[in-house]
């Protein structure tokens, strides 16, 4: 982990710079996996399945036996913490519903705006080395509050079956279609729609460079997706009220994610940043994902900046995934936070705590998408429609304004629309 002392602002670019350059042959074989299976629909998820994951399906659908039975694999513990997070998360996003707006623009002129769910919603759910069970419910509980009528999952298959703590919080979530595609593959399905995986409206959910090429290739023509996305990353903030252990071990929590991951520490003196680094030294043996912890701090760094106000144009210039605040006064320093996924004030709101059971989502925007795009909520789930509802004398107090407008645009049709109705009762 590098640390670079009160760096100049010409030097901040390269520091905020963790993108991963495209890889072309990437592109291409995400490509070609999405051309096979618009081609040749569920033969080319069978197929894929053989050869990137190595299982033989004669199913892409589990039963209702198969749903049952790994739902009885999960611990009891284990059920009652994830459902303890669900009820925090369907709490807050239960909050986030809103009242239609209507506004009465002008006499006999009502103007409405709502929300509408978003009906067929697919989730992608990565399997793996670290299988997201908490993610079914970050996804699966705002899309059950806002109302999605048709929700399925994909999730990677595996010799061993899916796993069964995706399965259950899946079922915690009312999710009961539950398909083992994973990959570029399983985008692909869900966009385009196979004769087994039915297509969707709007996809969610992380996954590894093939799976958001291809949300980003299939974006643009085919479906709506929740947002860019990268490796995981986590900053924080530190004065000397901040607990050094507690900073090292926010800073390795995000580390195990995936060797590409990124944690930025900001704090006042070297010294302190030292003491973080040897907390980093001493927590990290007993880390059973070590390898990949050791990969992502090549890739992570330290700042000192002795001026807060610096520390705070650094945080909202990088824009982070996450950003906890450890300092004096923290609430009154997030009010200048204009660019970040989630924040956590003081010493006692580690990361961990939003990615699993605060009850905020942790899906978020990563490699600086933070300055525009909003992690996932309940809008996220739903389309903005609007209403207008306009009486004949509303019509006639607004039509003068809508025919010079028209008619000034060179519009004639849509000047006729409203004269034809002021001049026929």
């Amino acid at each position: 982990m590098q640390l670079y002392i009160n760096p100049s602002r010409e030097e901040w670019s390269n520091l905020a710079n963790r993108s991963l350059a495209d890889d072309p042959d990437i592109e291409e074989r995400v490509r070609s996996i999405i051309r096979d299976v618009r081609e040749n629909s569920d033969e080319a998820l069978l197929r894929l399945s053989r050869e990137i994951d190595s299982v033989e399906l004669s199913s892409l659908e589990l039963s209702r036996d198969e749903i049952d039975s790994a739902c009885r694999k999960v611990s009891p513990e284990l059920k009652n913490a994830i459902g303890q997070a669900a009820d925090n998360i369907r709490a807050f996003h239960q909050a986030q519903k809103r009242a239609p707006v209507e506004v009465e623009t002008s006499p006999g002129v009502k103007c409405v705006w709502k929300s509408v769910p978003i009906e067929k919603v697919g989730l992608y759910i990565p399997g793996g080395r670290a299988p997201l069970f908490s993610t079914v419910l970050m996804l699966g509980i705002p899309a059950s509050v806002a109302g999605c009528k048709d929700v399925i999952l994909c999730t990677p298959p595996s010799k061993d079956g899916v796993c069964p703590e995706i399965v259950y919080a899946a079922s915690v979530c009312g999710i009961d279609r539950i398909f083992t595609v994973g990959g570029a593959q399983a985008i692909a399905a869900m966009a385009c729609g196979t004769k087994t995986v039915p297509r969707r409206d709007k996809i969610f959910g992380p996954g590894n460079r093939y799976v958001m090429k291809a949300k980003q290739i299939l974006s643009v023509s085919d479906v709506a997706v929740d947002m860019p996305a990268g490796p995981s990353e986590v900053m924080v903030m530190a004065d000397p009220s901040a607990n050094p252990a507690f900073v090292a071990s926010d800073l390795l929590s995000q580390a195990e994610h995936g060797p590409d991951s990124q944690a930025v520490l900001l704090c006042h003196d070297a010294g302190f940043a030292r003491e973080v680094l040897k907390f980093i030294e001493a927590q990290k043996k007993d880390l059973p994902r070590l390898e990949t912890v050791e990969k992502a701090l090549q890739n992570s760094f330290a700042i000192v900046f002795p001026d807060t106000s610096d520390m705070v144009d650094y945080a909202n210039f990088y824009a982070p995934e996450h950003l906890i605040i450890s300092m004096e006064d923290a609430g009154t320093i997030a009010e200048s936070i204009t660019a970040a996924g989630s924040v956590f004030l003081g010493n006692y709101s580690p990361e961990s705590a939003g990615d699993y059971a605060s009850g905020t989502n942790h899906t978020l925007p990563t490699s600086g998408w933070a300055r525009s795009f909003s992690g996932v909520s309940l809008d996220s789930f739903t389309r903005k429609m609007t209403i207008q509802d306009i009486s004949r004398e509303g019509l006639a107090n607004l039509g003068g304004t809508i025919i010079s407008m028209a008619e000034a645009e060179g519009l004639q049709a849509h000047a006729n629309a409203v004269r034809i109705r002021l001049t026929n009762n």
